[in-house]
């Protein structure tokens, strides 16, 4: 009997950020489903890989560490998936601290604008939402606005309350990108765009500015996602025959703070080996 294909989904999110699950419960999640490598990836920290780790390795999870390192491209945002840094590297620690300190307090001005405009919330109320030590995003705004009943769902504070064309919105400090993945590769790590073709942004890059990026060290693309159809992945494999970049595929899931679901896109596992054979900072992927 030929053995199954290893399902891989490299993209995920706990409560150190803005998941709703802690990174344990992410790991027993995705045994849960049958899900055979997980890549935990919270925004502009690694404080949930310990945790993570010790539970991958008690449940017979492979875990692959990362993070989601929040970028600026003009006026809108990209993201970028950093995979087996060192998390000790002085350069992208110092980048992801200013990145966190500047969330914390955006966050804190918008609910001021929500306020002003008579929607019933509090910064207090948005805090505890907030894991202990985690990092203060929209989604806890979103978590706040569900409380307060002015919502039903998360998805529905991005749509008409937390995007960037909304009044409420305040940009945050954010790397730009090619000197990201610059930092990712001094930390020993992969660098790959996470859904770079998304829908729901409010401008799409163009190729030549992935060419840019391919040029600075950029690894892959995150191709495979709930956010592209068929056009964007499309697009995505022909760059990435164009210009040797990976391909991911991945759930983007938060728990039941958004609609993905775990595994429901997912990498192969030679793209996996490719990622871990570019890797050289001291992060090893965990396995069972």
């Amino acid at each position: 009997m030929t053995p199954r294909e290893p399902i891989i989904d490299l993209h995920t999110h706990s409560t150190v950020s803005d998941g709703t699950d802690t990174p344990a419960e992410l790991v027993a999640a995705a045994v849960a489903v049958g899900v055979d490598v997980l890549g935990i990836t919270d925004h502009d920290t690694v404080g949930g890989w310990a945790e993570a780790d010790e539970a991958a390795q008690a449940q017979g999870l492979t875990l692959v560490k990362g993070i989601e390192i929040s970028c600026h491209y003009f006026s809108s945002s990209l993201h970028l998936l950093g995979y087996l840094t060192d998390p000790a590297d002085p350069g992208l620690t110092e980048e992801l601290t200013r990145a966190r300190e500047s969330r914390a307090t955006r966050l804190e001005r918008m609910v001021e604008r929500m306020v002003a405009d008579g929607i019933p919330i509090s910064y207090e109320q948005v805090l505890r939402h907030v894991a202990r030590g985690a990092t203060p995003g929209r989604p806890h705004i979103a978590d706040a606005l569900i409380e307060s009943g002015v919502i039903q769902h998360r998805d529905e504070a991005f749509v008409d309350w937390l995007n960037e064309s909304s009044p409420y919105y305040v940009h945050h400090y954010a790397i730009e990108p090619a000197r990201a993945v610059r930092l990712v590769r001094a930390a020993g790590g992969v660098p790959v765009i996470a859904h770079p073709f998304t829908r729901t942004r409010g401008s799409s890059i163009p190729d030549s500015f992935v060419e840019e990026l391919a040029d600075a060290g950029l690894a892959g693309l995150e191709a495979y996602h709930r956010d592209h159809g068929p056009e964007e992945v499309a697009r995505a494999e022909r760059l990435g025959r164009d210009l040797g970049l990976l391909l991911t595929g991945s759930s983007d899931y938060h728990g039941t703070g958004k609609q993905n679901r775990l595994g429901e896109n997912t990498t192969r596992p030679e793209v996996l080996e490719a990622i871990i054979k570019q890797s050289s900072g001291i992060t090893e992927v965990v396995r069972p």
